[in-house]
């Protein structure tokens, strides 16, 4: 029999849904409003006199006063704050700052404001109401959830709180789920992470775990020493685990090591959350993309990743994407933020309402010849590989190797195989014409005998674990970058005994 809570989670998550449907069906002038909003608030700050907010009233008016920019750009301002001044970025002071490792400018802290924060939170909640609206599915509300995080543990200064965002949000979990939340506070506060996770099975083994969330690759972890205590696949340790959100990377590539795991398939919702704000979640279990969230405090522009780094590139709005171009993410939000790269690249699935998958990063992609291969043609092309073969992996990146011992330059694949293919020289090909298929400049390279095939280095087991640790990366938000234009993380590999 179902539950108070899960009936009234059913009737929550129908409103929830009519409300997203009605900005869904209007984004263009949802968007507009937003911007409106964000012109006004900000007129009076620092920024917004610097940039004669006083004088826009159009989207072209705000391109010609608002350059597009990056962290760095941006700093002077945060530095503002940092010092103890108000009204800088956004009204007031923000309330946090969320701290990030930045892959140029060392620590980020980005600012999330009163105004913000809520909208982090929400989305999070909608993106679970609206699998509820769809599926019909409530049960999972009764059972434990648990959240593989950052420490909530946070520091101040000058009347700001800083943490990392996770741990940040691990301050916002609404009360009527507070009972069924994993794992203690005392747990979630362990820094070093394969302390954390250790005890995370500890405390979970013995619960009726239903939902489970987390970047992939650390899940996965905690998935496997689960059945390392237990001698069990996941599935069977928690009967009633259904539902699996996850965030940060594409999941594909996990999916055959996952149901292995877990010993079943169970449904998933994708999430696209960053510390510069909540940007989209999967409203759909049968549709490719996530909802891109217009109504969130949130103005977007878009750029084409081909020609960013021209001297103009044109900024769009909303209502001139197309489908399946892959463009940078510009974002201006009520956390202070105006015109702001946040370094992800986009693609367009539907325009009726408008979902977007994470394509990569717009400095995260092999070039070293012209063929500007990006994150999502790696991820398709394993996926595919994967799907004809016997074989399952724990990780990978890929990087350029231009200065080969003998023969032509080739890309390098770094794979951690949980089971090897059965026909190397079979799985190799699929992934290069896989490759091939998407990336017609990578395909030209090949048959114009500049590049061989690409070549794949085994990684030892927990490799990339190995690789994370020695940076002072392992477990929380962090990632290893699918692909890069340099050998900074390829030497490091190597560096830490890979066998061939």
């Amino acid at each position: 029999m179902a539950s108070l809570k899960s009936k009234l989670s059913l009737t929550f998550a129908k409103y929830v849904a009519f409300k997203i449907n009605k900005w869904a069906t209007a984004p263009v002038e949802t968007q507009h409003k937003v911007f409106r909003h964000l012109i006004s608030s900000a007129k009076n700050t620092t920024f917004g006199i610097d940039h004669d907010f006083k004088g826009i009233t159009t989207y072209n008016d705000f391109k010609q006063r608002v350059p597009i920019r990056d962290y760095e750009a941006l700093k002077p301002y945060v530095e503002q704050i940092l010092e103890g001044k108000s009204d800088v970025l956004w009204k007031g002071k923000p309330i946090y700052f969320a701290k990030t490792s930045g892959t140029t400018s060392g620590a980020k802290y980005i600012p999330i404001t009163k105004e913000s924060m809520p909208t982090h939170i929400k989305a999070a909640r909608n993106a679970i109401l609206m699998y509820i609206n769809e599926t019909g599915k409530t049960a999972f509300v009764d059972g434990k959830m648990i959240f593989l995080q950052g420490s909530p543990v946070l520091e101040e200064k000058k009347g700001i709180q800083f943490g990392r965002l996770s741990g940040i949000v691990a301050h916002y979990v609404p009360k009527y789920l507070q009972k069924n939340r994993m794992p203690t506070y005392k747990t979630n506060c362990i820094e070093d992470w394969e302390t954390k996770v250790e005890a995370i099975v500890d405390e979970t083994v013995d619960q009726n775990m239903t939902v489970i969330s987390g970047i992939p690759s650390w899940v996965q972890m905690y998935f496997e020493k689960l059945m390392s205590k237990t001698g069990k696949p996941v599935g069977n340790i928690f009967k009633n685990f259904s539902l699996f959100i996850y965030g940060g990377v594409n999941f594909e590539p996990y999916r055959a090591k996952f149901e292995r795991l877990i010993g079943r398939k169970v449904d998933s919702i994708e999430l696209y959350p960053a510390s510069e704000g909540f940007f989209a979640f999967q409203d759909k279990q049968r549709e490719e993309g996530m909802l891109l969230q217009l109504n969130s405090g949130i103005f977007y522009e878009f750029v084409e990743a081909e020609k960013f780094y021209d001297k103009n590139p044109e900024r769009i709005m909303i209502n001139d994407v197309k489908l399946n171009v892959n463009y940078v993410m510009i974002i201006s939000s009520t956390a202070g933020l105006w015109a702001y790269n946040i370094g992800d690249t986009v693609k367009f699935t539907s325009l009726q309402p408008y979902r977007v998958v994470v394509s990569g990063r717009i400095k995260h992609f092999i070039s070293a010849f012209g063929e500007h291969v990006i994150g999502k043609e790696v991820e398709q092309a394993m996926q595919k590989a994967i799907a004809q073969s016997s074989a399952t992996i724990n990780e990978f990146t890929v990087a350029p190797q231009i200065n080969p011992e003998q023969g032509l330059p080739y890309h390098e694949w770094f794979v951690e195989f949980e089971t090897e293919p059965k026909d190397e020289k079979e799985f190799i090909e699929i992934l290069d014409k896989a490759l091939q298929e998407q990336n017609s400049y990578y395909l030209d390279l090949i048959k114009g005998k500049i590049l061989r095939p690409l070549v794949i280095t085994k990684v030892k087991k927990n490799g990339f674990q190995d690789y994370m640790k020695s940076i002072g990366k392992l477990g929380g938000q962090n990632k290893i970058p699918r692909l890069a234009n340099d050998r900074k993380i390829a030497d490091e590999l190597r560096r830490l005994q890979l066998t061939k």
